[in-house]
């Protein structure tokens, strides 16, 4: 068994970043600016959204953090999504998710530009991802792609099953999986909910992709021996022992799956770093890409001829 390590492989991308923004800012650029949105006191949000502030500093970016209460308007969080998607300073933003339940999570995901969405949720990223043309990546998806491709694990003519089809990860990871592409070029198979006799699937798979947010849902007996396990779950589980009351859990049984695995990422210190890693490089990607698009415009180019390799 070999962890499939977030933690260094994060470390290894961000200073990748760093020396690449630096290079960017002596070449007479600002540096990327990230900002995150947050509404109401989720601590899970806070935690994930200090954690996006801090990494920023570390890689040079610049950050805002615009903090909302739990009882803003859809209309305040409108103007607030408009005032960001009107910034020039501001090359991307998230609004952290999820939502107090009065607010329209598919409305707020619209509503952001598609050029500053560097989470990659807005329809039209989404759609460009399914055409596999260049877009900003989910940041989780990414954050898997990047890791599977560190370790250089195959992934042509091998079965993957995913479990879980939301937006945010399964839905996005089965198409990016079965792509032209590398990582990619797998057989996939999404199960959900609704799948009958999933254990026949999962045993299965070469690569099994967890993202159906159950606390050590995935046990022994449903993983074949040498199987990749990316476990992209954590959830706070009630522990005694532990000083704080509890323990973090992925959507894997981790002691049980972890001996029969050829890889097999931890929880904490896997996915969730790499999904930070993912949300970077598209920040980073939306300050070159609208340093481009003003060039063009200097220099009075068509736009449609940048367009054309976007």
């Amino acid at each position: 068994m070999n962890l499939l390590d977030g933690k260094l492989v994060s470390e290894h991308y961000k200073q990748k970043i760093k020396t690449e923004v630096a290079q960017w800012v002596a070449n007479g650029n600002k540096p990327p600016h990230l900002a995150a949105v947050i509404v109401g006191n989720d601590g899970a949000s806070e935690a994930y959204v200090a954690n996006k502030v801090k990494t920023c500093a570390a890689v040079g970016f610049n950050s805002t953090l615009i903090r909302l209460p739990a009882d803003t308007t859809q209309a305040h969080l409108n103007d607030t999504i408009d005032s960001l998607n009107d910034n020039k300073d501001i090359d991307g933003f998230i609004v952290q998710m999820p939502l107090p339940p009065h607010l329209d999570s598919i409305s707020v995901t619209e509503r952001i530009k598609p050029s500053k969405d560097v989470d990659g949720f807005h329809p039209i990223n989404m759609g460009r991802m399914m055409l596999s043309q260049p877009c900003y990546l989910p940041a989780t998806p990414k954050g898997i792609l990047l890791l599977l491709e560190y370790y250089k694990i195959e992934t042509k003519g091998k079965h993957c099953v995913v479990i879980g089809r939301s937006n945010i990860v399964g839905s996005p990871m089965t198409m990016l999986m079965s792509r032209k592409a590398n990582p990619g070029n797998a057989t996939v198979t999404i199960c959900h909910s609704g799948t009958t006799n999933l254990k026949h699937f999962t045993l299965q798979a070469d690569i099994l992709i967890a993202a159906l947010g159950q606390a050590e849902f995935v046990k022994e007996d449903m993983v074949k021996h040498g199987a990749v396990v990316i476990d992209v779950g954590i959830t706070r589980v009630d522990d005694n022992t532990n000083a704080r009351g509890y323990r973090l859990a992925g959507d894997v049984a981790f002691n049980e799956v972890a001996p029969l695995s050829s890889y097999i990422t931890p929880v904490p210190g896997g996915v969730g770093l790499m999904t930070v890693v993912g949300l970077l490089l598209n920040t980073l990607a939306a300050a070159k890409k609208k340093c481009i698009i003003k060039r063009i415009k200097i220099n009075k180019i068509k736009l449609y001829d940048f367009k054309k390799n976007y």
